[in-house]
C-alpha cells in the first residue's frame, strides 16, 4: 500500500474519483463509527453525556461506540475501514498508520502535555535513573506515545531499546506485571500512570518533560472526511467545548468520569490536571515532532520503512459548513 498524499498533490483525475466515490459514500452513511480508549477523556464525557447523540439528530447521523485498550489497534481499524473516526491517540501512533499506508487524515490535535506519561517503578527499587534501566525489564505499550518517551529519555541516557529487555503490555497487563513484580519498570500515561500513583507505593524515574511532548491527535479516515465534513465539523466543536469545560470545571468532570472510569473521582482530577485538553485544528507547524518520533521509530527498526511524518491530509474545521 501507499502513504496518503494530500489533496493538493493529487492528480486531477484522482481527486474526481475520489469526491464521486465520497459523494455516494454520503448518502449511504447515517452512521459515525467512533473508536475510542479508556484515555480520550473528552470523547467519554461527550460519550456519557449524549451529547454527539443530540448535536448529530439534525444532521441524520448516529454515532457508534466502540472502544480499544490502546491506540494502535484503534488507527488499525480506521485503516481497514472498520471505523470513520478515532478519538484522540499519542502522537506516535499515527506514524505507524502512515507506514502502513493507512489513508487518514488529522482532523484536531491536543496542545502537549508532557507530565501525563511517565517511566515508574516502585518506591523500594534499587533504580534511581533512567540510566539504571540497563538490563533490565520494562513494561509498556507498542507505539503508544509511552514507547516515545522511553526511547527518547534512554536516548538522553546514552542507552538504546537494545540496553533493555522490552515488554510489550497494554496498560491493564502492564499494572498487574507491575505489581507483581514481573517487570522492573513501567511506561504509562494519564488515568493509568495517576491511579497507579494514588494506589501503589512508585517513582517517577521520567515523565516527559523536556523529552517528549505527548500531543494527542484525532483523525478519521480520508473517505469519511471527504464525504461527511458536516459530521467532523460538529464533532470538532463539542470537543473544543468539551476540552474547556474539562479544565474549568476539573470536580465536575472527575465525578463524570470516575463511575466511568471506575477511578475514584480524586485520581480522575489528578489526571485531568496533566493534560492540555486544549483542542485546536491539526496543523502542519504543529506536527513538528511527528518526524522526530518518526525517524526514531525507524533507527530502531520499529518502522518499516521511513516516512515523511507531514505528508497527510489535515482537516479544516468550518471550511465545509
Amino acid at each position: 500500500m501507499t502513504s496518503s498524499l494530500s489533496l493538493t498533490r493529487r492528480g486531477a483525475l484522482g481527486t474526481l474519483a475520489a469526491l464521486g466515490a465520497a459523494s455516494a459514500f454520503a448518502q449511504a452513511s447515517s452512521t459515525v463509527r467512533i473508536g475510542y480508549q479508556k484515555s480520550s477523556t473528552l470523547i467519554v464525557v461527550l460519550k456519557t453525556q449524549g451529547t454527539l447523540e443530540r448535536q448529530l439528530a439534525p444532521l441524520g447521523v448516529k454515532p457508534s461506540w466502540h472502544e480499544f485498550t490502546s491506540g494502535l489497534p484503534l488507527l488499525e481499524a480506521l485503516n481497514l475501514d472498520n471505523l470513520d473516526f478515532s478519538a484522540d491517540v499519542a502522537d506516535t501512533v499515527p506514524v505507524f498508520a502512515q507506514a502502513a499506508g493507512a489513508k487518514l487524515t488529522f482532523v484536531a490535535q491536543e496542545a502537549p502535555s508532557p507530565a501525563a506519561q511517565a517511566i515508574v517503578v516502585k518506591a523500594e527499587s534499587p533504580l534511581k535513573s533512567v540510566a539504571d534501566l540497563k538490563g533490565r525489564k520494562v513494561g509498556f505499550a507498542k507505539a503508544a506515545g509511552a514507547h516515545y518517551l522511553l526511547i527518547a529519555a534512554l536516548e538522553q541516557a546514552g542507552l538504546s531499546l537494545k540496553d533493555i529487555e522490552p515488554a510489550y503490555l497494554t496498560p491493564a497487563d502492564g499494572r498487574a506485571a507491575f505489581e507483581k513484580g514481573a517487570i522492573d519498570a513501567w511506561v504509562v500515561w494519564d488515568p493509568f500512570l495517576s491511579a497507579a500513583q494514588r494506589q501503589s507505593q512508585v517513582r517517577v524515574l521520567a515523565d516527559g518533560t523536556g523529552i517528549a511532548s505527548y500531543q494527542r491527535y484525532y483523525l478519521a479516515a480520508t473517505r469519511f472526511a471527504q464525504a461527511r465534513p458536516e459530521v467532523l465539523n460538529v464533532i470538532y466543536a463539542e470537543l473544543e467545548k468539551a476540552g474547556r469545560w474539562v479544565k474549568q470545571s476539573p470536580k465536575d468532570a472527575a465525578a463524570l468520569l470516575a463511575p466511568v472510569w471506575g477511578i475514584d473521582a480524586a485520581t480522575v482530577e489528578q489526571a485531568n490536571g496533566r493534560r492540555s485538553y486544549a483542542v485546536r485544528p491539526a496543523v502542519a507547524e504543529g506536527l513538528r515532532e511527528q518526524q522526530r518520533i518518526a525517524d526514531a521509530f525507524f533507527a530502531e527498526k520499529l518502522l518499516p520503512r521511513k516516512i515523511n511524518a507531514l505528508d497527510i491530509d489535515l482537516f479544516k474545521p468550518g471550511a465545509h459548513a
